[in-house]
């Protein structure tokens, strides 16, 4: 942004997007103007993660969930009425984040001394996955992406933003799969499962997952386990991908079911 000029970032999500919440963070952090293009009509009291981004300065712009598929009409919109700015794409997937996620490797193995015979990571977007898959060594590091979204479409587009990493990130790996056996239903889907699963992971390990994207590929890295997918004295990397803000907001509506 700063290389461009710009001082305005526009970005979309829903109510209780993860996304919203960190760019509302890093505008405040950083002094950047955030827009938040929010799917949905807006509701009294806002939602966790909204009032988050409002109490960040956020401006939030609600839009309907039918007008919302038409981002390239509300890009259009808006500049008409703010002028020119950086465009954040939902879920912040683009070539720069791609390239973050990849020093995740680096810095796994140094901590370990050694590289992991497993990363597995959750995947919405698919971008934090392609970043990871660039920087690994394929003879002997394999990534397992789990899926929060129903449907198998995550493989074609984790191939895409491979494809289009520059040449010195380019991947031609094919030591990675997506797997979809534990979106529970699709994105923010959940049972009691999967609740209890959390809950007593937190009592256990003092470790908190958010029901979206962390609890759903924990879940799913234990159910391997119990059924012998991996081999013994593997060495399996799990990537939290953070979220936990998220709770609060399931809490707030579906109750308190998620121990804090």
């Amino acid at each position: 942004m700063q290389r461009l000029g710009l001082r305005q970032l526009v970005t979309f999500g829903g109510a209780f997007s993860n996304h919203i919440h960190a760019t509302a963070a890093a505008g405040a952090i950083f002094g950047i103007e955030t827009f938040g293009i929010i799917r949905g009509e807006p509701t009294t009291p806002l939602s966790k993660t909204l009032e988050f981004a409002a109490a960040c300065s956020m401006n939030l712009h609600f839009v309907s969930r039918a007008n919302y598929r038409d981002k390239t009409l509300i890009v259009n919109q808006l500049k008409e009425r703010i002028g020119e700015f950086y465009l954040l794409p939902e879920g912040g997937t683009n070539t720069f984040a791609l390239r973050g996620a990849a020093e995740i490797v680096a810095e796994v193995r140094e901590q370990l001394g050694a590289a992991p015979d497993y990363f597995c990571v959750p995947c919405g977007t698919g971008g934090t996955a392609a970043g990871i898959i660039s920087a690994t060594d394929a003879a002997v590091e394999r990534v397992i992406g789990f899926s929060v979204l129903k449907g198998n479409f995550l493989q074609k587009d984790v191939t895409t933003l491979l494809n289009e990493m520059p040449v010195d990130h380019k991947s031609i790996h094919k030591n990675w799969t997506i797997n979809t056996d534990f979106h529970f239903g699709g994105y923010a889907k959940w049972n009691k499962s999967l609740i209890h699963f959390i809950n007593n992971f937190k009592q256990k390990h003092n470790v908190a997952f958010d029901p979206i994207y962390t609890g759903k590929m924990m879940f799913g890295i234990f159910d391997l386990v119990e059924n012998g997918f991996f081999k013994e004295n593997t060495t399996i990397i799990a990537v939290h991908t953070g979220g936990l803000q998220g709770i609060a907001g399931f809490n707030q509506r579906f109750g308190q079911l998620i121990d804090v």
